[in-house]
């Protein structure tokens, strides 16, 4: 499970502010900041939504492997970038599958 200090390191490197992270995840400002600074800690539930939140926008959670848990980029941030300007593109999806 994701921590408050990995959740901030996290919005640092995906360059979400906090505001930003409680609208595209759905969890109240408020929650988070209280979340990162260590003061409570949200239900599993909450935690899991927050974290699969900074996942889409590009985040990838290092587990405990004996050198310490930690967070990273899945793309530098150029790519992140390119990638937020490109997903809202193409129009209306459909199914992917030809006959």
């Amino acid at each position: 499970m994701m921590t408050g200090s990995q959740c901030r390191a996290a919005r640092a490197l995906t360059e979400l502010t906090r505001e930003r992270l409680a609208s595209l995840s759905g969890v109240e400002s408020g929650v988070i900041e209280a979340f990162e600074r260590k003061i409570e800690t949200p239900d599993a539930d909450t935690v899991a939504t927050l974290q699969a939140t900074l996942e889409r926008t590009g985040a990838v959670f290092i587990p405990e492997n004996g050198g310490g848990i930690g967070v990273r980029l899945k793309f530098n941030r150029s790519e992140v970038r390119r990638l937020s300007t490109l997903e809202g593109e193409g129009g209306i999806a459909a199914l992917d599958d030809v006959p």
